[in-house]
């Protein structure tokens, strides 16, 4: 929101409204999402990040694309495209991935026995079978106090990297590239981060030094690439609204192209610091064809938290 800075060379009662309608607003503390959570529409460019730069509208989806049977890619090698690879010889497909706006995995993810909302790219819930979180006591403590101070000390509001699952639930798009040893996903958001899976049969690291990604290695069963995550810090939050974890959390993911728009992610939560037992969540990312990611700047000390309700307390 360091927008809010350039109002006060104009008009002191301009930054008074600006300050008066971000009290008021209950929208969880970030200072890398924006305001709005709503899909774009067909040709509407980028949505959830910055505003859109247009374009002609994105063709119906079709078959998932595939890499050539090429030995240059190694472990990727006629597997799914997952994003226009830069590498393979025949390469037509380049663009992003728009990583949706996710404020509650419990409340706008699928559950994984929800056939229906999965089927719908998450458009349509079924009554009844939300995303169960199974808190412990310390979970269920620290959710609890997110929500009563509107999220005001979401780590991500103060520009720190939203770690994993997350990166896939905070609105700006990611470029995934895939090399013969392992899969890259570069991100627009959380400060143009990087993260590597390698797919070359290394075991986890037995004491990795936590850090806001952690240490990813993967492997592809048959469509779907699955990514095995652990070594990360407890300095970030699975999602906006609270959901928290240690440094023994441990994230399954499972990455698949259901066809050329669609990419399905599946995320496993296992941390016995904040939850009885691991839990899943289903969530999309929609591909935009002839795109790239933009330098984004979030800005340090972001002075508009303090003006956020529940900033006092």
């Amino acid at each position: 929101m360091s927008y809010v800075r350039s109002f006060l060379t104009s008009s002191i009662a301009t930054v008074a409204a600006v300050l008066a309608v971000v009290s008021l607003s209950p929208s969880p503390a970030s200072a890398q999402q924006p305001g709005a959570a709503a899909p774009p529409a067909e040709g509407a460019g980028r949505a959830g990040g910055r505003a859109g730069r247009g374009g002609p509208p994105r063709p119906p989806a079709g078959p998932t694309p595939r890499l050539p049977n090429d030995a240059y890619l190694g472990a990727n090698a006629g597997k799914p495209d997952l994003g226009g690879n830069s590498q393979a010889f025949n390469a037509q497909g380049k663009g992003i991935w728009q990583v949706p706006y996710i404020i509650d995995m419990q409340k706008q993810g699928c559950a994984v026995q929800d056939t229906a909302c999965i089927a719908s790219a998450g458009r349509t819930h079924t009554p009844g079978m939300e995303v169960q979180v199974p808190f412990n006591d310390a979970g269920k403590k620290f959710y609890d106090h997110a929500t009563a101070t509107n999220s005001k000390d979401d780590p991500e509001g103060f520009c720190l990297p939203p770690g994993v699952p997350r990166m896939m639930y905070t609105p700006y798009p990611t470029e995934i590239f895939q090399l013969p040893n392992r899969v890259v996903f570069i991100y627009e958001g959380g400060a143009h981060v990087w993260r590597n899976i390698w797919l070359d049969g290394r075991p986890q690291p037995k004491d990795p030094n936590p850090t806001y990604l952690g240490y990813s290695v993967g492997k592809w069963d048959g469509d779907t690439l699955v990514v095995d995550t652990i070594g990360m810090n407890d300095r970030t939050w699975l999602d906006a609204a609270g959901h928290t974890h240690g440094e023994k959390l441990h994230v399954t993911e499972k990455f698949t192209r259901t066809d050329s728009n669609t990419l399905k992610i599946e995320a496993t939560i296992d941390d016995p610091d904040y939850y009885t037992k691991p839990w899943s969540v289903v969530t999309f990312a929609t591909w935009y064809p002839n795109q790239e990611i933009l330098e984004y700047i979030c800005q340090e000390n972001n002075r508009d938290l303090q003006h956020l309700v529940g900033a006092g307390k």
